[in-house]
């Protein structure tokens, strides 16, 4: 069962929502709902920033148009995560005390969105979860965020799942049909707004050959696995129609395995990470995606770029369903042979092109909102009428 009753106090003026984020993913995901909230005058949106991702978050905050209320410092050097969840409890009970929101929103499955949702819990503050219900059934795969989400799912008063499925997965754990609602994924809001906007560029140079956006990072890949993995990728290069852009992620593991395998090689462009806007220009220029990202499985759907999911598990089955993406695993020669699959079969690869994106219309921030406006008791303004709300059950896809 949920932490939370179903009635909630009644709440006097505008609701008060502290929004915990600390890394990139969290900031994409939830710079559409923080936006909305402050285009609306029943909400009055707090955002509190860990710092999780420390060097990329304040530019991603400005350029997404998300004020920050207040940061924390917890970060240190190659720290376990026993004491990164530690500080992070400490550090945001002592903001939510001092606040005292209505509501405190988290995303995903990080180790802020953990803390964040056991923090408010401590304080007796109502919980909402934005993208709900994502599993892949082992428990440490992927670590620690498959146990993340499903101890947020015990705390949680809110379950926006971002589909159907994601919203199956939790009534199945014994959370009420009463809070559980399908909304369609906040990335896909934020994508078309970004590219809407026109701020961003692509990091591929114009050499005219294709174009494979490539993105590694996840813990369970570190290591050889991924040493393995960037030999193979080394060897995708040497087929002499494809350059590999790689945005390196700033963790040491990240940067220890793959430097040594991809540096120096010409058609293998590493560069810095890239902003938002620029990340999501280099996606819709790109031809073809190799990631073991979660957020880009829902991205490139939207932009018909078919995906490779260097994993052996995903929480997002719904691409591989759809037909937009592939769950390749990490054998170098599997990774090959799909990818060479794809780069030389017109037909395969305009078969996953067109495939749709089943995680959203754009509009799942105005689902989030309408819902949370109703259960405090307030009036739903136009623009966020139950009509953007797809029924409790049954449930269609938002992207239908």
């Amino acid at each position: 069962m949920s932490a939370y009753p179903v009635e909630l106090p009644e709440v006097p003026g505008t609701i008060r929502a502290m929004l915990v984020l600390g890394t990139r993913p969290e900031v994409i995901k939830l710079a559409p709902v923080a936006r909305a909230m402050a285009a609306s005058r029943l909400f009055e949106p707090v955002v509190v920033t860990t710092g999780q991702h420390r060097e990329m978050l304040h530019q991603m905050l400005e350029l997404l148009q998300v004020p920050a209320k207040a940061g924390l410092d917890v970060m240190r050097e190659r720290q376990q995560l026993s004491e990164l969840t530690a500080r992070l409890v400490e550090g945001l009970g002592e903001v939510i005390r001092n606040d005292r929101p209505d509501l405190v929103i988290v995303q995903g499955d990080t180790t802020t969105a953990l803390t964040g949702a056991l923090a408010a819990f401590y304080e007796r503050v109502p919980v909402a979860h934005v993208e709900a219900g994502l599993r892949t059934g082992v428990l440490d795969n992927p670590f620690p965020e498959e146990l993340n989400r499903r101890l947020i799912g015990r705390i949680a008063r809110w379950h926006f799942a971002p589909t159907p499925r994601a919203a199956t997965h939790l009534r199945a754990e014994g959370t009420p049909d009463t809070q559980v609602f399908t909304t369609g994924n906040t990335v896909v809001d934020n994508l078309l707004w970004v590219l809407g906007e026109g701020v961003g560029r692509s990091a591929f140079p114009g050499s005219g050959r294709r174009r494979v956006l490539l993105t590694l990072h996840r813990r369970e890949n570190q290591g050889e696995r991924m040493r393995a993995m960037g030999r193979a990728l080394r060897r995708l290069g040497q087929r002499g129609d494809v350059e590999i852009l790689l945005p390196l992620h700033k963790s040491p593991a990240v940067r220890d395995a793959l430097l040594p395998e991809l540096t120096g090689h010409h058609a293998v462009h590493v560069v810095e990470p890239l902003g938002y806007p620029d990340f999501a220009a280099t996606l819709a220029d790109c031809d073809l995606v190799l990631t073991d990202s979660g957020g880009i499985q829902e991205e490139a759907p939207s932009l018909g770029k078919p995906t490779l999911v260097l994993r052996t598990t995903t929480e997002r089955p719904e691409a591989v369903e759809a037909g937009a993406a592939r769950l390749i695993g990490t054998d170098p020669e599997a990774i090959l042979a799909a990818a060479g699959r794809l780069l030389d079969d017109p037909a395969e690869y305009h078969r996953m092109a067109t495939a749709g994106n089943p995680f959203g219309d754009g509009r799942a921030a105005e689902r989030v909102l309408a819902q949370l406006a109703e259960d405090f008791g307030e009036d739903v303004p136009t623009g966020l009428s139950s009509a953007v709300r797809p029924p409790r059950a049954p449930e269609p896809s938002p992207a239908a």
